[in-house]
């Protein structure tokens, strides 16, 4: 240190000043870019949306009849088993409990999903649609299913509506439920990707009562297929209407293919490039505020959507047909 003192002192003073201002202005200017440059990179990181593909889970219908393969008792244990299996930690449950009746096995049902960490929700007591009846009689329904809801573990306050009818064209109608549901603190639990599992699952129950042969592997393959397919037309159709992804929601329902198969499925969707999240993460995306205008209110969130900003170009997932899925059935699993 006392040798570069030494060096230093020897150099004229006139440079040793010019030296010192020089580093000074030089170290305020560098400041300044730092300054500047960081909350810009944060903003820029913030601003930023999420590009992946996310997807949640969810069942309706739930307790449901006999299916196609599995008894009716066993179904909830093979799915929930199912789905820790693909590491699927919250899906959500939406239940009618005035399908329950008089059995305990549905009550034990509901509260198995619960205590496997899965959320449990509103899908109307009675399954009736909105078109079905005046909005008053909805609400009502919906109240009863809540009495029943309320004290279950893992209860979210959101509504699934019927067969995702929310009125049709009956505007006033939609819109008196819509002003009833937010007055119960009752949230849309909408959907976005739909692959009409509920069509394939009464296909294949048609196909056992009738004895016809079915091809376990070609519907699972059919089955998965028509999920991942739907869920990527749901993240393409997403990126038209909003320019970023949401989370989507899968609906599903509480079927013997769901039990057999959402394993298979889930690694499908994760190897195409999707995460699985939990329901909670759906309905916290900015999407869940949004209350589409459309004419005519039925189908997915992102359908509503599109059907309000009069998309050009396909609105609907094309499996979505009574039609194209029937003989995709038939040829596929039934070989006909």
């Amino acid at each position: 240190m006392r040798r570069a003192i030494h060096r230093l002192s020897k150099v004229p003073w006139p440079l040793v000043i010019a030296f010192d201002l020089f580093a000074f202005f030089a170290l305020v200017f560098a400041t300044i870019l730092v300054a500047d440059a960081v909350p810009h990179a944060k903003h820029q990181s913030i601003a930023q949306p999420i590009n992946t593909k996310r997807i949640a889970f969810s069942f309706d219908d739930v307790p449901r009849g006999p299916g196609a393969f599995l008894k009716v008792e066993e179904r909830p244990q093979i799915l929930i088993q199912a789905l820790k299996t693909a590491r699927i930690k919250q899906a959500a449950f939406f239940v009618n409990p005035g399908r329950m009746g008089e059995s305990a096995i549905h009550g034990a049902t509901v509260a198995a999903y619960a205590a496997a960490g899965h959320v449990i929700a509103n899908h109307t007591d009675s399954h009736k649609t909105v078109s079905s009846q005046s909005a008053e009689a909805f609400l009502a329904d919906v109240d009863k299913a809540e009495v029943w809801l309320k004290p279950q573990r893992n209860y979210r306050p959101w509504l699934r509506f019927p067969q995702l009818d929310e009125g049709g064209a009956d505007k006033v109608k939609r819109d008196a439920v819509r002003a009833g549901l937010k007055a119960r603190g009752i949230r849309h639990g909408y959907v976005t990707a739909d692959g009409w599992d509920w069509f394939t699952e009464a296909r294949a129950r048609e196909a056992m009562k009738s004895g016809q042969t079915i091809d376990t592997d070609a519907l699972r393959a059919l089955y998965i297929e028509t999920h991942v397919e739907s869920a990527n037309f749901s993240d393409r159709l997403a990126q038209r209407i909003l320019g970023r992804r949401p989370v989507q929601m899968l609906l599903l329902h509480e079927t013997d293919l769901a039990a057999l198969y959402v394993a298979d499925l889930a690694n499908a969707l994760r190897a195409d490039g999707w995460e699985i999240v939990s329901s909670d993460a759906v309905y916290a995306d900015p999407m869940a505020k949004m209350m589409p205008d459309p004419d005519y209110a039925d189908g997915t969130m992102l359908e509503m959507l599109a059907w309000e900003k009069k998309l050009v170009g396909n609105r609907w997932f094309p499996r979505n047909n009574v039609s194209e899925a029937r003989k995709l059935f038939a040829t596929r699993v039934l070989h006909q």
